[in-house]
């Protein structure tokens, strides 16, 4: 119950990424069964690489604990993190991950590699897969389709 909870909390962020034009995709850090940390999506916002919802939970998250190490805390994000996100987690001694979508094309918590759990490392990550998966799913399922209707329309207004 809690998962679900929590998720919506990343969901919520993730419509805010949406609204922005961003890819709607939102993260939120859980301590001690508070939300302590949330992020979303900016990178079209800021031109920036690293400007994914994780990286800003994360960033937060350190700010407010007041340390790197983030050993006692759960993350929700909306879509399976990146090879560059999972990367920060294992880093930044997340414990467990929540995530709703899988990302066959670049989800590193399983679905193409699985960094989080690699013994080869120092941390692995407690995983759960698909909380909230249909509507997380449809969030970004949904946000693409209107991004091809809109350069479908671009395109054939240029052909006038």
């Amino acid at each position: 119950m809690e998962d679900i909870l929590f998720m919506k909390a990343a969901i919520a962020q993730a419509e805010k990424a949406g609204q922005l034009g961003e890819v709607p995709i939102g993260a939120v850090i859980v301590h001690e069964n508070e939300i302590i940390a949330t992020g979303h999506n900016l990178r079209e916002t800021t031109e920036e690489t690293l400007s994914h919802a994780e990286l800003y939970a994360i960033e937060a998250a350190n700010e407010k604990i007041g340390s790197w190490r983030l050993e006692n805390c759960t993350l929700y994000v909306t879509l399976e993190p990146c090879p560059m996100c999972a990367g920060a987690i294992v880093q930044s001694r997340i414990k467990r991950v929540v995530y709703g979508a899988p990302d066959p094309k670049a989800g590193c918590a399983g679905s193409l590699l699985n960094l989080l759990q690699d013994e080869r490392f120092n941390h692995q990550v407690e995983v759960t897969r698909g909380v909230m998966e249909a509507e997380c799913s449809a969030l970004l399922k949904d946000f693409f389709r209107e991004l091809r209707k809109g350069k479908k329309k671009d395109k054939d207004e240029s052909t006038l």
